[in-house]
């Protein structure tokens, strides 16, 4: 009797631990699976020396913490560089860049470009490279992350812009160039307004103070509101002594985008009087004491005093026939732009790369930059026009203009122009502070 007793309370214990091991399971799996879930993955090692203690070949995910530093692109550094530097190794660098080939080519990132570094630290403190992102321009950014233990994926995130059409006008006191960017416009659109004149002003010589500067201009915000960019001038205008002179932007049959006069006339002439912006006329064409000389020699160009590096332009579309050093001239570009016109610059610090003699250059190109070499006593550029192989003064000259619309294309050109003064009578004015409020 006493052992069927002692057998019946062992088999109740032991159908009662079933019966709460049997209720146990699903909440355990379930807290197993949720804890699982919130937790980032182990690498391999890890893997394989935790299953010795638990027994189980799953993956089980630990939290890593992040963290991100930046640096940016220094001249001639290339992106692999950047993410050795951070401590990327080179099979993951080589990975994160192959896998960013398929959106962006690294080969043109641009110096001084911001490089957003990601890492991760594991549980025992190792810092593990996780990616990187840049923006390589205002409208968007290249993002390249590790998914778990498996290869990187790259995407592009591209931001909406607004586009806005703004007009500034002002007077000139001080110069065009200060008086303009202290309205607010950025620098290279006023020197683009001041690019577009330059066929036909004389900068150093015909500015007075109380002329007028008046500029249409398109830019993108981001959706902040901040300026994303600014693009592209569609109005210009200059009013010397009186004399109001305004270009309109028209994108022309076959020849892409120009600007033009109220009548249809190209602003463009066959070459360009100053083929360098923001400079000062240091010395004109004619006899004059030489610098470094001390006798009287006769000047056969004009000089234009800049600071060291300053950009030059090419005065006109032709093709590059000397791109090197030509004794007293020190480096020195000769183009000819047709049988009868040339223009020669000398005393540069360095050519734009790819020019040499045989490049076919557009007007307007940069070439080079203003220097001091050969026989020279500080900065400046030497300028010459030659008609037939002589030297002849480049403010006097009389220039052929350039393409005059006509027939449809007219029409097409004055719808433009008149859509463009429609808007100049409705939109606001003033500087970018009160525009912008």
């Amino acid at each position: 009797m006493f052992l069927k007793l002692k057998i019946s309370f062992f088999l109740f214990g032991l159908l009662a631990c079933l019966i709460l091991v049997i209720l146990a399971v699903p909440y355990l799996s379930q807290n197993y699976s949720n804890y699982r879930n919130k937790l980032a993955p182990l690498n391999q090692t890890h893997q394989t020396l935790l299953s010795l203690y638990i027994g189980d070949e799953k993956l089980l995910y630990l939290p890593p913490s992040a963290k991100t530093h930046k640096m940016r692109i220094k001249e001639g550094q290339t992106l692999m560089q950047i993410l050795l530097k951070a401590g990327a190794d080179r099979t993951n660098a080589f990975n994160a860049i192959k896998a960013m080939r398929k959106l962006f080519n690294p080969r043109d990132i641009l110096k001084n470009t911001e490089i957003i570094i990601y890492q991760k630290t594991t549980v025992l403190g190792e810092s593990v490279f996780d990616g990187f992102e840049f923006s390589p321009n205002s409208s968007a950014t290249i993002l390249v992350r590790f998914k778990n233990d498996s290869l990187p994926i790259a995407s592009r995130i591209n931001r909406i812009l607004k586009k806005e059409e703004i007009r500034v006008k002002g007077y000139i006191d001080t110069s065009l160039y200060f008086d303009a960017t202290k309205t607010g416009l950025p620098a290279e659109i006023v020197l683009e307004f001041i690019r577009l004149f330059s066929w036909d002003v004389d900068f150093q010589r015909e500015i007075r103070r109380g002329d007028e500067f008046d500029i249409l201009v398109n830019r993108l915000l981001l959706p902040d509101g901040s300026v994303a960019r600014w693009t592209s001038i569609n109005y210009a205008s200059l009013t010397l002594r009186k004399k109001k002179m305004p270009l309109y932007r028209y994108e022309s049959v076959g020849d892409g985008t120009e600007y033009f006069n109220r009548k249809g006339r190209s602003a463009r002439k066959a070459l360009m009087k100053t083929p360098i912006n923001g400079a000062r006329l240091s010395s004109r064409f004619g006899k004059r004491r030489h610098p470094i000389l001390g006798y009287t020699k006769f000047h056969r160009g004009v000089d234009f005093a800049a600071p060291i590096g300053t950009p030059i332009y090419a005065a006109g579309d032709g093709i590059v026939i000397f791109a090197g050093r030509k004794g007293g001239y020190g480096n020195y570009i000769k183009i000819r732009h047709n049988s009868r016109y040339y223009t020669a610059y000398a005393h540069l610090q360095g050519f734009k790369r790819n020019i040499k003699r045989g490049k076919k250059v557009k007007q307007g190109q940069v070439i080079g930059f203003v220097g001091s070499t050969g026989r020279s006593t500080g900065p400046h550029l030497h300028y010459e026009i030659l008609v037939n192989e002589e030297q002849i003064n480049p403010l006097r000259i009389k220039l052929p203009s350039g393409k005059n619309l006509l027939g449809s294309e007219l029409k097409r050109f004055q719808r433009t122009r008149d859509q463009i003064d429609l808007t100049l009578r409705n939109i606001k004015t003033g500087n970018i502070s009160t525009i912008s409020k």
